[in-house]
């Protein structure tokens, strides 16, 4: 929200700088995000108001005049301008007069550009300054005539100290739409400084017909628009607004279109409600009807686009077809134009859910729509149009009709609130005197009585609709007396201990062991695009998955199921750049569940593919392998103190079979991890890379681990280390085959570690060496032989026994 000083002064005076101003202000909840100065740039030696004496035909060019300009020195300057809105013979003018050294603005750059003024010939004729447009000023972007002051211009007055201003850019926030207004703004002045609030007085000769003989109001919809105020004003001149009102919009960002259009615009900055004139003459049967579109689905808005409608957009309509969308913009059709001679004026409440998704939906926000939104008062359309009749009958004249269309649901009473002053000690740490409460409270428009008890009863005024609980009337009293009065004082108990999550502990864990492993952390959005998941070959839940209605781009419409797609897009692209990549991600995944919103799991997803990073003792590298992946796995999984834990080969749709695996934890599979499938990498632009990915139910990982550790003494006698191959059927996993050795060995076997896998001959088709380093070790004595034999031969039974292993070479 901008807000000129100039015009805030309307309604209190403000004695205290802008600086200061503007910290009270940021201090009180509404912050001010920069102080602007109009005319900053504008020298006091330099840019004068000056007054024409005469205007000469330039000697030797007919488009240009030589303007005689009276600005308070002893003798007047002659200054050649080409300004279409000096003629030869005016007098009297009142212009913005530049002197040589002045900065201005370059009118003809393509972007903003400052230049200094110097004296120069035009066309044979000396012009030591110039007369200034809006553009050379920085005013606006009109090049194409001079200014032109009103004629109370002060002469010889440096023009920064006639229209110079300064513009606080406040930040309002979403509760506070009752400051997106100049008079809501002075109302906060009001309080922090003691100054008296002036509001306008709306008082007006009603000259014209009843308003109700005049225009029908018809309410379809009540649920989007709870009143409707119609006023009109009969027999105006649409013309160009005069000086001192297209000032105050462009200071406060709005650009000036005709007195009409910019009296509603007006209003709408002076008291927060958003204002539409139309073309009283342009209405069929001059008729409104507020109500959906329905039917219609195409409209053109007044920036001439067509914009297509759903039927529950709410419009403005007459007896034959829509004039306006409802709180957003009007219609081309039943615009003000210079044409135009009877106005209707709309001021109304509407649905402020309903503005904000037409909005949206239409890609259109406009200052009606932000303020709509965001939800105003509904006792202000009546004194607004009021207010707007009042000044368009001052600067278009015309006659307005008797009384208003006003046609509402029940209006909401004024909210009373039991205010315990004691509350203000318990919430805030301090006490503050009855007298001030009332001060304060009384300044911001509040209704104060004594209830006794050390209480007040505060009735809420109606613009102030985020006020509905006794904390809201604290933070009040609060903010205006100052946040920086409450004294700081240290806490005089123990902080309590704060538990730190189980869950949060062993995800910083396993991020620790990953990153040690070689894999780097990302960070992928939770949003994707359900194609992706079809990519993947990833199988869709049983229930639908939850989709955003609205969703910024379409790459992000679906909250994700599972993490491969996500890992393998950024899997894809850093490795345009990498000739390795380890990458992983702790997150949610979004598993949807008939009635209830979907099921947050955390989920541990890792995917690599390339070259490792180390290299051996030439400088050569080694590409990434199942192996690197299920090393990561069991560095973690041994991390987190699990392990009864197993890996058994399975089938995935996104994997190649075959290099497959679950992970089991006591017995509980908890995810998959394996090589993608050449396919899938395929349609992720991976088709160049073998793929090895894994995801893992985090939760269910963390509900197994454990910091509890079991230490055991090392044996002080020697072990053996014997190694055995054994020959097994090719589908039998090496996993469980060491499983069973350690099962049969127990308790002298400490050890069994797979180091050769072989196939071909001379072993048999349908078959697999495996190799194992077996370590024998006793705690209490030193092994012989014989002992070492009878467990191997105790070993070599049970593995046959159970799998039908025999000992390679027999």
């Amino acid at each position: 929200m901008r807000v000129p000083l100039s015009w805030l002064k309307d309604y209190v005076d403000i004695t205290i700088p802008p600086e200061e101003l503007a910290y009270k202000l940021t201090m009180a909840g509404l912050e001010v995000a920069e102080i602007e100065r109009i005319g900053a740039e504008w020298g006091r030696d330099k840019i004068f108001v000056g007054q024409i004496i005469e205007v000469k035909p330039h000697p030797n060019a007919d488009r240009l005049t030589i303007a005689v300009v009276d600005y308070g020195a002893p003798e007047p300057i002659e200054v050649v301008t080409g300004a279409p809105n000096l003629k030869v013979g005016d007098r009297g003018q009142k212009v913005a007069l530049a002197l040589a050294g002045a900065r201005l603005i370059d009118p003809y750059a393509p972007e903003k550009r400052y230049f200094k003024l110097k004296p120069s010939r035009i066309r044979g004729v000396l012009s030591p300054g110039m007369v200034c447009s809006e553009k050379e000023l920085g005013i606006s972007d009109n090049h194409e005539t001079i200014i032109i002051l009103p004629d109370d211009a002060p002469v010889g007055t440096p023009l920064v100290d006639y229209m110079g201003d300064v513009v606080l850019d406040i930040e309002v926030t979403a509760n506070r739409p009752d400051c997106l207004s100049i008079i809501g703004i002075a109302r906060e002045v009001a309080a922090l400084t003691g100054a008296e609030l002036r509001l306008p007085t709306i008082e007006y000769p009603e000259e014209g017909p009843p308003a109700s003989e005049l225009a029908t109001v018809e309410i379809a919809d009540p649920d989007l628009c709870p009143r409707y105020v119609a006023t009109l004003v009969m027999g105006v001149e649409v013309k160009p607004s005069p000086p001192w009102m297209q000032r105050r919009l462009m200071a406060a960002g709005m650009r000036p279109i005709n007195n009409v259009v910019d009296v509603t615009n007006y209003v709408m900055l002076e008291m927060g409600q958003p204002i539409h004139a139309f073309d009283y003459d342009k209405l069929r049967q001059h008729k409104i009807i507020v109500r959906r579109a329905g039917d219609d689905r195409y409209f053109i808005t007044l920036d001439g686009v067509e914009r297509e409608l759903n039927p529950d957009m709410l419009l403005i309509a007459d007896a034959e077809g829509p004039v306006a969308i409802a709180g957003v913009m009007g219609g081309l059709e039943s615009e003000v134009t210079e044409s135009t001679r009877n106005v209707l004026i709309e001021s109304a409440s509407f649905n402020r859910v309903s503005i904000r998704r037409t909005s949206r939906a239409l890609g259109l926000r406009t200052e009606a729509s932000t303020r709509f939104e965001k939800g105003l008062d509904p006792h202000l359309p009546l004194q607004a149009a009021r207010r707007t009749a009042q000044l368009i009958r001052e600067l278009a004249g015309g006659a307005i009709a008797k009384g208003a269309v006003d046609v509402h649901s029940p209006l909401p009473p004024k909210r009373e609130i039991l205010f315990p002053l004691n509350e203000l000690e318990r919430l805030v740490g301090i006490s503050y005197p009855k007298e001030q409460v009332v001060t304060i409270l009384s300044r911001l428009g509040f209704e104060c009585q004594d209830a006794g008890d050390n209480a007040l009863k505060v009735t809420v005024p109606t613009h102030r609709g985020d006020v509905t609980q006794v904390a809201d009337l604290v933070e009040e009293v609060a903010r205006i007396a100052g946040y920086d009065q409450i004294p700081t004082e240290m806490i005089s108990g123990a902080v309590p201990d704060q538990p730190f999550p189980e869950e949060l502990h062993w995800e910083n864990v396993a991020k620790n062991v990953l990153v040690a492993c070689g894999l780097c952390e990302v960070k992928t959005y939770s949003l994707i695009n359900e194609a992706l998941l079809d990519k993947a070959r990833v199988p869709l839940p049983e229930h639908p998955l939850l989709k955003v209605s609205n969703p910024m781009t379409p790459e992000h419409v679906t909250l994700r199921p599972t993490l491969l797609p996500s890992l393998l897009l950024n899997l894809a692209s850093n490795l345009r750049h990498e000739e390795g990549v380890q990458i992983f991600e702790i997150a949610r995944v979004y598993l949807p569940r008939e009635g209830d919103l979907p099921y947050e799991r955390l989920t541990l997803g890792i995917a690599m593919a390339g070259e490792a990073f180390e290299r051996n003792w030439f400088g050569q590298s080694r590409t990434l392998d199942f192996f690197d992946l299920k090393g990561a796995l069991e560095a973690l999984l041994e991390r987190m103190g699990i392990r009864d834990y197993a890996f058994a080969p399975t089938e995935h749709p996104a994997f190649l079979p075959g290099q497959t695996a679950i992970v089991q934890v006591n017995g509980e599979t908890v995810g998959a991890f394996g090589r993608i499938h050449p396919e899938v990498a395929e349609a992720f632009d991976l088709e160049e890379w073998k793929v090895y990915a894994a995801e893992l139910d985090f939760e269910k990982l963390a509900s197994y681990a454990t910091s509890v550790r079991e230490f055991k003494p090392v044996s002080r006698f020697p072990a053996v280390v014997q190694d055995i191959a054994l020959v097994v059927d090719e589908e039998v996993p090496a996993e469980e085959v060491r499983r069973l050795i350690m099962e049969a060995g127990k308790p002298l076997v400490r050890s069994a570690v797979l180091f050769d896998v072989y196939k071909g001959k001379p072993i048999p088709p349908g078959k697999k060496s495996l190799a194992y380093s077996l370590t024998f070790q006793a705690d209490d004595r030193t092994l012989t032989d014989e002992e070492v034999n009878r467990f191997r031969k105790r070993i070599i039974k049970h593995l046959k026994k159970k799998v039908g292993a025999v000992l390679r070479g027999q």
